[in-house]
């Protein structure tokens, strides 16, 4: 392959180690790229408070893609370079749908403010979550345009049987996708890291042959299979192992920056 003019990578389960952290190889990389021109675009589910942390390993492009493509965040003005909401109306419609067919569904909403939810919304893995900034029926929190919406059930459900579940139900009126747990990550429709991380490279005169794209959950898929070359992750959802042309090492053994040390000459 020839060698590719950008890096997109997810970070959770693929840049990231479990316990949060970016290990020094891995820093080391990506200041290697940044010298050598080449912009690493960070392509995270994350929403904004959480991909905060790692803004320090952002390089001189400046811009994080977060909430599964429905923010472009720039990191230099610190303020949205690009947002793609779902309007009140349609998260109405969307909302009564999966409550008719999905029954227990329970629901929160991310703003540029931060998470709202029911009062039966708890975080999928406990005490991960800060304060809500609104407890409210999900009716009163759709009144205005979100980044995203949330829907979860029980802890114990089967993350794909529930994003299946949901896809039935709204087809393709929003885009619908989770990312390993069973929590329903809703956007826009043909919001996808795939549909923002076009528009910025678009912007920066790259084309989909020349982009390198590492991930692991399903809502990386549209990504993997838009980038020129692609790399699921050792541990990936077996959707993501599928679709992508490469296998690397786990995220826990460096695996996009030994892969992207090898690509460049590192």
């Amino acid at each position: 392959m020839s060698t590719p003019k950008l890096v997109a990578t997810d970070l959770d389960g693929t840049l990231v180690r479990a316990d949060g952290s970016v290990s020094d190889f891995t820093r080391d990389v990506l200041v290697k790229l940044e010298e050598m021109g080449v912009p690493v675009i960070f392509v995270t589910g994350r929403p904004l408070r959480w991909t905060r942390v790692l803004f320090e390993h952002i390089g001189s492009v400046g811009l994080a893609i977060v909430s599964n493509g429905a923010l472009v965040w720039d990191v230099a003005t610190d303020q949205p370079r690009l947002t793609r909401l779902i309007e009140p109306t349609l998260t109405a419609e969307v909302v009564a749908a999966l409550k008719a067919n999905v029954p227990g569904l329970v629901f929160a909403t991310e703003t540029l403010e931060g998470w709202s939810g029911e009062p039966a919304f708890a975080p999928h893995v406990s005490g991960t979550l800060e304060p809500a900034k609104r407890v409210a029926p999900i009716e009163e929190l759709a009144e205005e345009s979100l980044i995203k919406l949330l829907g979860r059930r029980h802890e114990d459900d089967d993350a794909d049987e529930l994003l299946a579940a949901a896809v039935a139900v709204v087809g393709d009126r929003v885009n619908v996708t989770h990312s390993s747990f069973p929590l329903l990550e809703i956007s826009a429709p043909g919001v996808t890291k795939a549909s923002t991380l076009e528009l910025v490279c678009t912007e920066l005169g790259i084309s989909a042959a020349d982009v390198i794209a590492f991930g692991d959950m399903p809502n990386d898929l549209p990504m993997l299979t838009w980038a020129g070359t692609s790399y699921a992750m050792a541990d990936a959802h077996p959707s993501v192992t599928a679709c992508a042309s490469h296998v690397a090492p786990g995220h826990e053994d460096d695996g996009v920056a030994r892969v992207l040390a090898g690509v460049f000459g590192l």
